[in-house]
């Protein structure tokens, strides 16, 4: 017998197919497009004038400002469970350094982390899902898109764009949502997708280091922040190995140091800029502890240091019922070969919101360029354009597949 045997929806798997790799070309054009005019967090004006364009044409009513730059819209099919697909917009401020002919045209911002690609592919989505409900394929219910702002970052009252979204009722009703992201460093066309907590919780750290100003011929006469900061630094790595059992993942990283006003000056003041990285809460706490009691002790050299813990991103934990779901659609689409556990990473991403609001699942899809893998957040990031199609796939069978698990 069969332990997996094929879902209702099993039917979608060629029209699916055939219907992406049919619009290849388009969804390639469509994303160079994106490429060309990248727009940071919650200033997605042009992207956002795009998807709305692309919804009117397929038939449908989108809402827009949701999230300031967000826009929603509606597959409606029936009564039955409401899915939500998402897509984030927003680009990165990173100068692009690439030679081909649709590099970002808007200095200092390019698409460094595939959103382009993720809008393109929710618009394939579309257009595939609407195909497919005409044609009495679809299962009955409602699926919502959500074309999200801001993933990238927070606004100055430390909210990002999925935080927003479902802020303004973006997730109210949602039974199960779904999301995917490429990776220009993961094998091209291979899925990664597994329950349970696949990508860290994130939270920034800002550290002032106070001392005070002296002549550097004559370092007894002041306290130096400087060396007071470096100290902390190694500290806080020694101690974080020391807190945290090693079966258990977190980390405390500093990617930024500024102080200092001349050469022959005691410094006096040291800003320190990074971030903490978890996926249980448990060690959320003992990092911050552990980050806390390193910096009190240079209390005891004379010093002083101010910590600001901003807002941050939980951990994404998908629902392990709907990923199951999406996981078996995907395997039976593109062949259980092609789908493989997601190993968990301390990278974060503000799906979390949403997936913290209604059964979540986040997955990847392999999209690295044959010429050498692209990472991520870098002025070379790229991909293999030929998962476009593949993402467009994906993305409408994962809603299928939760339509039908959910109703």
């Amino acid at each position: 017998m069969n332990a997996n045997p094929p879902s209702a929806t099993a039917q979608l798997d060629a029209p699916l197919l055939e219907g992406a790799r049919a619009r290849h070309a388009e969804l390639v054009e469509l994303r160079r497009d994106l490429h060309r005019h990248p727009e940071l967090g919650f200033a997605e004006v042009r992207t956002s004038a795009l998807v709305v364009d692309h919804l009117n044409r397929l038939g449908l009513t989108p809402r827009t400002g949701v999230a300031r730059t967000g826009v929603v819209a509606e597959i409606a099919n029936g009564d039955g469970p409401v899915v939500a697909l998402r897509a984030d917009m927003d680009a990165l401020p990173i100068e692009q350094d690439a030679d081909h002919d649709y590099r970002s045209t808007v200095p200092g911002v390019m698409h460094a982390c595939g959103h382009d690609a993720h809008v393109t592919a929710l618009l394939g989505a579309t257009r595939l899902l609407i195909e497919a409900r005409d044609a009495g394929r679809l299962p009955k219910g409602t699926v919502r898109l959500l074309f999200q702002p801001c993933e990238e970052t927070v606004d100055a009252e430390g909210r990002s764009g999925g935080w927003r979204m479902v802020d303004e009722g973006a997730l109210e009703g949602v039974d199960a949502v779904a999301a995917l992201h490429v990776g220009g460093h993961l094998p091209s066309g291979q899925v990664f997708i597994g329950p349970g907590s696949v990508m860290g919780g994130s939270q920034e750290i800002i550290v002032d280091v106070l001392g005070s100003a002296a002549h550097a011929a004559f370092p007894h006469e002041g306290i130096d922040a400087l060396v007071l900061a470096a100290q902390a630094v190694g500290a806080a790595q020694t101690a974080v190995s020391r807190r945290i059992p090693p079966t258990e993942a977190g980390v405390i990283t500093f990617g930024s140091i500024h102080g200092g006003t001349a050469p022959n000056v005691i410094c006096d003041r040291v800003r320190l800029h990074g971030t903490m990285r978890w996926f249980e809460p448990a060690v959320r706490e003992r990092l911050e502890s552990t980050l806390r009691g390193v910096f009190e002790g240079l209390e005891a050299q004379g010093g002083r240091a101010d910590i600001t813990l901003r807002p941050g991103y939980p951990p994404v934990v998908n629902d392990a019922r709907a990923t199951a779901a999406v996981r078996q659609a995907l395997s039976q689409l593109f062949g259980s070969q092609a789908v493989v556990d997601q190993p968990p990473v301390l990278a974060a991403e503000d799906f979390s919101y949403l997936a913290g609001n209604a059964p979540g699942v986040f997955f990847w899809l392999g999209a690295a360029p044959a010429d050498e893998p692209r990472m991520h957040h870098h002025p070379r990031f790229d991909i293999d354009e030929s998962v476009l199609s593949t993402a467009a796939a994906a993305l409408a069978r994962a809603g299928a597949a939760l339509l039908e698990e959910y109703r």
